[in-house]
């Protein structure tokens, strides 16, 4: 069986995912990608692999590709840029696969509000931005301070920053604008509340609730995922508001990553990424879970029925750390790639940036050093182990 996996730069949700889940799962794979030199240089340990160059961004493209290769059996994608390019080949194929409108609804940060407002699951004030004169027009006019500006179909906390007046708003905006020519801007309320994460796993028929995490942010007024904690289960009625949200959405095929906060018992979504979670979380999950997580996942791609009652593990712990550059400059020193066992706890370090490159400060996730991903069963042994860990450890970047 041919699986057709889409891809914009590597990464480690398929290399160290989905890959070797395809290898078990023993499928044919070929990578349908527009960078085919970094895919090549980084499966060298999947010599079978076959890599098309493609521009998998335009999906009339992706279908020319398939449709002059071998049959394919699936097209997938865990890109949050390809989802309705993925969606649409594998609908004009006749194979399983998510709504593409799902998915670009949830792509599309302007239309995910406007979508969910008239559905009457939840309403949040926002408007978008194309041109800089919208930062002082009517469209913004009633803009409820503070407000958070985005790109609409961004990623990774790119360009993601809080503004407490107009002036702000023309100001961070205007900067925006200048860097990214030809990108919409949302600009919508600010939520109130702690930030959680719903993991869930569907077939179109059941879907299934895997956790979560409790997402602890950099200082404002910008949006840097620094530390993330397991959460085996968020309450009842928590999950029952998202879920209500996702089905208005049309999500539940395959695996979603939904972000969101909960404020005075109110959860509200913040945004919904219609893969698997990302920055090695997916990977902690399948280990911590003792769940063949991407194996599902690829499955209900193949049109497989999830079973009804899906067996993972419920009594786990876990905490996600990610070092972050705090100046730009070039790092000198850092920890080297670490895998130990401390009082129970697996440590599991990875670092994100080579010593001896140079990076600006992007106030985002490519700030990131590296990242540590901790599980054992009981979350104070985790958090002292954490702690111990990264207190012993020196990221030294110089100008």
């Amino acid at each position: 069986m041919r699986l057709y996996l889409l891809a914009l730069n590597p990464t480690d949700s398929v290399t160290e995912g989905f890959l070797p889940a395809a290898a078990r799962l023993g499928l044919d794979v070929t990578v349908l990608t527009d960078q085919p030199d970094a895919h090549r240089s980084t499966y060298t340990r999947y010599p079978d692999i076959e890599i098309l160059e493609c521009d998998v961004r335009d999906f009339r493209a992706v279908v020319t590709r398939i449709s002059t290769h071998d049959r394919p059996d699936a097209v997938f994608t865990n890109s949050d840029h390809l989802q309705t390019q993925a969606a649409l080949a594998a609908q004009y194929f006749g194979l399983p696969g998510k709504d593409w409108r799902a998915t670009l609804r949830t792509k599309d940060k302007g239309e995910m509000r406007r979508h969910l407002s008239a559905a009457g699951a939840d309403t949040v004030w926002s408007a978008e931005i194309t041109d800089p004169a919208d930062l002082t027009g009517p469209v913004v006019r009633d803009a409820p301070y503070p407000c958070v500006v985005k790109p609409r179909e961004g990623v990774a906390s790119e360009d993601v920053v809080l503004v407490d007046t107009p002036g702000d708003l023309v100001a961070r905006g205007k900067d925006i604008l200048a860097r990214r020519p030809g990108v919409t801007l949302v600009v919508e309320e600010y939520l109130p509340g702690e930030l959680y994460t719903l993991e869930t796993l569907g077939d179109g028929r059941v879907r299934h609730v895997l956790g979560g995490f409790h997402t602890e942010l950099s200082p404002p007024p910008y949006f840097i995922e620094e530390r993330l904690t397991f959460v085996p289960a968020h309450p009842e009625p928590v999950v029952a508001q998202i879920l209500a949200q996702l089905d208005a959405l049309g999500v539940g095929f395959g695996a979603c990553h939904t972000e969101f906060v909960v404020h005075e018992g109110r959860a509200r979504i913040i945004e919904v990424n219609y893969r698997a979670i990302g920055d090695q979380c997916d990977l902690l999950l399948a280990q911590l879970l003792d769940l063949p997580l991407f194996e599902n996942i690829l499955r209900t791609h193949l049109g497989e029925a999830l079973p009804a009652d899906l067996e993972f593990r419920r009594d786990g712990a876990a905490r996600l750390e990610y070092p972050c550059a705090d100046r730009a400059g070039t790092l000198v020193a850092a920890p080297a790639a670490t895998e130990l066992t401390v009082d129970g706890v697996h440590l599991t370090y990875r670092p994100l940036r080579p010593v001896g490159e140079r990076h600006e400060l992007y106030q985002t996730n490519r700030d990131y050093l590296g990242v540590l991903r901790a599980t054992g069963t009981g979350q104070e042994t985790v958090d002292r182990v954490v702690a111990d860990f990264l207190a012993a450890q020196r990221w030294e970047i110089q100008p």
